[in-house]
């Protein structure tokens, strides 16, 4: 059970700075965004559910991976929007800030292992085509997901039990649209280098022991199709990748900025435009890459 020492019952966001003809411009485009998110991941969803087209672990991860885009956005867009609508400063529970904060982070952590696990199978795929449907069976792909949703959840416990234990005494004033860990930590009268350094490790060890997998395996398919003689036969292997390898870029490179650096309580400003990388625009782009770059959903969808 959380016990908040400086007897905070809330904080207060305050979001974007701006006039309210600005807040209404930027409350439609983020609108706009999510209604897109919302539309795109879940018609690919239910794409990967009916279409036999596309029952194949590939896409079975597929659907998991837009399922956590979905969620991560909806955790933090929400919010974000009412509080562009509110005429003065948002206010958050601190039950709810907890929640949001331990949503955002589980999410975004089980997101990470998820695309790791798509590299490893990437890499089967194409370097080992002949096994792929003997390695990545059904009981494979079932246990792959489960240990990514389980241990994204887990391994954010202590973290968000660990922030919230802190005194808030500075002030409850949040300078961003969501409880942005650092921000909170920015709050705290305690001496919080030991905590920062401890999440920093835990952030390191999240996103590089996701990227390494993804790295060696991709280069292992790069030397594999390079190996390929002809100049279809590469592009079509690559083609396998493409999507997955721009999600991987977009994904790894904005949370990169955003956690993995030893200070925590940098400016907010920058906090700021990275979450909203994070939250809006990413979920936003990766049904088009997916889409865009990939043959057979553009098949199932009927653009061909």
């Amino acid at each position: 059970m959380l016990v908040n020492h400086s007897s905070a019952t809330e904080f207060y966001l305050l979001g974007f700075p701006g006039s309210r003809e600005l807040h209404h411009i930027l409350f439609a485009t983020f609108f706009f965004f999510y209604f897109v998110t919302l539309m795109g991941n879940t018609v690919i969803i239910v794409m990967v559910c009916v279409d036999k087209r596309l029952q194949s672990p590939m896409y079975f991860f597929l659907g998991h991976l837009f399922a956590l885009e979905i969620l991560v956005t909806t955790v933090i867009v929400p919010v974000m929007l009412w509080g562009l609508l509110l005429p003065g400063i948002q206010t958050i529970s601190l039950a709810a800030c907890v929640t949001q904060l331990f949503l955002y982070l589980s999410l975004g952590t089980t997101e990470f292992a998820l695309l790791g696990a798509m590299a490893v199978d990437r890499y089967v795929a194409v370097c080992n085509p002949l096994r792929y449907n003997i390695i990545m069976n059904n009981r494979t792909c079932i246990w792959v997901v489960v240990v990514s949703w389980v241990f994204g959840f887990l391994f954010q416990i202590w973290p968000v039990y660990a922030t919230f234990q802190l005194t808030f005494c500075k002030s409850h004033v949040v300078n961003n649209f969501f409880c942005d860990r650092g921000q909170l930590l920015k709050l705290s009268c305690n001496n919080t280098l030991f905590i920062e350094f401890i999440l920093f490790l835990m952030a390191i060890f999240v996103l590089f022991g996701s990227l390494i997998p993804t790295i060696i395996s991709y280069t292992y398919i790069i030397s594999t199709i390079l190996k390929i003689p002809s100049a279809s036969g590469q592009r079509k292997a690559f083609s396998t990748c493409a999507s997955h390898f721009t999600c991987v870029i977009i994904g790894y490179g904005s949370c990169l900025f955003l956690y993995v650096k030893p200070k925590q309580t940098q400016a907010a400003d920058y906090n700021r435009v990275v979450s909203l990388m994070v939250s809006v625009v990413t979920p936003f782009l990766n049904p088009f890459i997916f889409t865009l770059r990939n043959d057979k959903v553009i098949e199932a969808l009927g653009m061909e």
